[in-house]
């Protein structure tokens, strides 16, 4: 599985935690990383830059729910189950690529499809969420 250059939480109780203790909101991205191009368009244009990473740390906690397709990226089965937990709850309609911007306590505040933009303009709509 491609590995995100920033600290991506992969289990919710953590980047809750996490979220709370350091008083700040979770970006929740449901991925196909191995079959979905505007999922992998998103890590490539958004998540994987120095700049969104440089805007992001202060602000969210990163949690990822991955469904890879592909038998060599398979996930361990209690890791699929809490993904797909984190899907009928935050992702009942199964979007691709779907961003869920949530309260530490996992209220959802709003949610995002890919969108063609840069790093700082796609921040803003996340942090937008907050208002």
């Amino acid at each position: 599985m491609k590995s995100f250059a920033q600290d991506w939480q992969t289990n919710f109780d953590k980047a809750k935690k996490i979220a709370s203790t350091n008083n700040h909101n979770i970006v929740l991205v449901f991925q196909g990383s191995d079959w979905c191009a505007p999922c992998i368009k998103l890590d490539r244009e958004i998540w994987s830059t120095q700049e969104f990473k440089n805007l992001a740390k202060e602000h969210f906690v990163l949690l990822q729910a991955d469904f890879p397709k592909r038998k060599k990226n398979k996930l361990s089965t209690e890791h699929q189950q809490h993904n797909n937990a984190l899907a009928k709850k935050y992702n009942p309609n199964g979007y691709f690529p779907y961003v869920v911007v949530l309260k530490a306590n996992g209220e959802t505040l709003g949610s995002i499809g890919y969108e063609k933009t840069t790093p700082e303009l796609f921040f803003k709509k996340l942090r937008a969420f907050e208002n």
